[in-house]
C-alpha cells in the first residue's frame, strides 16, 4: 500500500510538470515518464534538449535529480525514476524536475 501511495503520489505530480507526461506503471518500483514536451527547448546557459539523455544531464546539472535516460532501455524520450525512497524525497524531486521544466525555453 505504501508503494502504491507513492507511485500515485509521483505520477500525479510528474502529470502536473510542464512537458512531462507518466502512465502509471504496472510494477516494480520505478516510473516512465516521457520528456517529449521538453525536447527541442533550451536550457537556462543555452544548451538544447535534444535527447531524453541530454534532459537528464540537464535535471543532474542543474537540480541534482539523477534518473536513467529511456534510451538506456531502448525508450526514447522516456527516462526512468525510482520511488523506492521516503515521500519527502520524492516530494523534493519532483518539485526540483517542476522547476528545471519550468526553466526551458
Amino acid at each position: 500500500q505504501e508503494f502504491k501511495k507513492r507511485r500515485d503520489m509521483v505520477v500525479d505530480r510528474l502529470n502536473n510538470i510542464p512537458g512531462i507526461t507518466c502512465s502509471v506503471p504496472a510494477g516494480a518500483f520505478y516510473v516512465y515518464p516521457s520528456c517529449s514536451g521538453c525536447v527541442g527547448k533550451k536550457t537556462p546557459i543555452g544548451d538544447t534538449i535534444k535527447t531524453d539523455e541530454d534532459f537528464m544531464s540537464y535535471l543532474l546539472e542543474s537540480e541534482g535529480v539523477a534518473g536513467v535516460h529511456g534510451e538506456a532501455f531502448g525508450l526514447s524520450p522516456y527516462f526512468r525514476l525510482s520511488y523506492a525512497t521516503d515521500e519527502k524525497t520524492l516530494k523534493d524531486a519532483c518539485g526540483r524536475i517542476m522547476r528545471a521544466c519550468e526553466n526551458l525555453k
